[in-house]
């Protein structure tokens, strides 16, 4: 991996960085013939092998322990095997995001469903996905590495809000507003059970030791508001809390979708 040390020219940096991307692009769409070298050995792996591997590994123990190495132990074989078929750890990420996204297998619960709730159902699916595959939560994005399946799962999300008065922009708007939402969920729920294991502190501990702090503050900041909270307030389940905000949300865009109906045409 290029880095940028001094004298070391931007430019070749970018290029590198294309260059992973095209080799990503190229395993994700079948540009290439590495799924079974046609050169060496008899090969004893397929691609699809490694990428099942590593998706268990990053479910297991998250995406730090992620290696070639790591994957190659798992299969009982040596590391540089592994390259006949995946150049680096860049390139396998993008193939294991690709190969755990949505949708699931199983479209037809999904057909002949209102706007509304394919939406609920894909949010639904969205939270087992990111529950599920916590390390999805640990990968960049912002400029997300778009494979055939990840296509089809976009092309499908598209299709609730086909015959909807929406731009384009605004569609994709209401796309990644809901992914965000159930994304950042999660990432909560994840981040909550990091802190569980990684703490020698009980959760009672924690909020034991934290309550006449609190209490003192609410007594003497006039904080009235959360002293009315009744004692359940913060021990909502997280999934039905999720499921909450998203009706909020669709409810919100139901409104605006009644609106733009009942205006007046030109």
């Amino acid at each position: 991996m290029t880095s940028n040390h001094p004298g070391t020219d931007p430019a070749d940096h970018g290029r590198d960085g294309l260059t992973r991307l095209v080799r990503s692009l190229d395993l994700l769409w079948g540009r290439t013939e590495r799924d079974r070298p046609a050169r060496g050995p008899k090969p004893g792996l397929t691609l699809a092998q490694i990428v099942a591997a590593a998706v268990d590994i990053a479910d297991r123990e998250g995406l730090t322990a992620l290696s070639m190495r790591r994957v190659a132990t798992e299969l009982g074989v040596g590391t540089m095997s592994l390259y006949r078929y995946v150049p680096g750890k860049d390139e396998l990420i993008a193939l294991m995001c690709d190969q755990v996204a949505l949708p699931p297998v199983g479209l037809d619960q999904w057909r002949g469903k209102s706007w509304r709730e394919t939406l609920e159902l894909i949010t639904e699916a969205s939270w087992e996905l990111y529950t599920t595959h916590t390390w999805l939560l640990q990968v960049d994005q912002a400029r997300p590495v778009l494979g055939p399946r990840s296509m089809a799962g976009l092309d499908f999300a598209l299709g609730a809000l086909e015959d909807l008065p929406f731009t384009g922009q605004e569609k994709m708007t209401i796309l990644v507003a809901l992914d965000n939402l159930v994304m950042g969920a999660a990432r909560s729920v994840a981040l909550y059970r990091q802190a569980a294991q990684q703490s020698s502190v009980t959760d009672e501990e924690f909020w034991r030791t934290q309550e006449p702090y609190m209490v003192r503050g609410m007594e003497e900041g006039g904080l009235s508001r959360l002293a009315a909270l009744p004692d359940d307030a913060f021990s909502a389940d997280p999934a039905a809390s999720t499921r909450f905000a998203v009706r909020a949300l669709l409810d919100g865009l139901q409104h605006l979708l009644d609106q733009r109906r009942a205006a007046p045409r030109d």
